[in-house]
């Protein structure tokens, strides 16, 4: 199934349409990397995908534990190393208050976050460095 189209737009500047509800994403490439740094890198956008991937099913975990939908907020850190050019690290600092989560329920809903799409899906070789606070 088709997700989007993705356009170059200017130097080392990307749009992304998601096509069924046309929404964009605009990426640039880092200052570090010969870019402007105007917007999300792709690699800033892949390492924001794992905390968004990790809030969206501790929000579905919520829903099915009838809890009412957490607040969820994170802080995302990318760690980049040289030759080849990648990602190494991803550090996700999330805070989080769901009123009413026993402590089982808190774990519930960790284990959910961890175990989300996208952290799947990253390589093994890329270090998660995942913390909660519970607020």
């Amino acid at each position: 199934m088709k997700i989007s189209t993705v356009l170059t737009t200017d130097h080392l500047r990307t749009q992304a349409t998601h096509l069924r509800s046309g929404n964009r994403i605009i990426t640039d490439a880092p200052p570090d990397n010969h870019g402007k740094g105007e917007a999300f890198s792709p690699t800033d956008l892949m390492s924001t995908s794992l905390a968004c991937c990790m809030m969206t099913i501790m929000g579905i975990e919520a829903d099915r534990l009838k809890l009412p939908q957490p607040q969820i907020r994170a802080e995302v850190t990318k760690v980049m190393a040289p030759n080849p050019r990648r990602v190494v690290e991803i550090q996700v600092e999330i805070e989080i208050s769901c009123a009413g989560a026993t402590d089982t329920q808190r774990q519930q809903l960790e284990h959910a976050g961890r175990n989300c799409p996208v952290a799947h899906s990253l390589h093994p070789d890329l270090k998660q460095q995942i913390s909660f606070q519970w607020v």
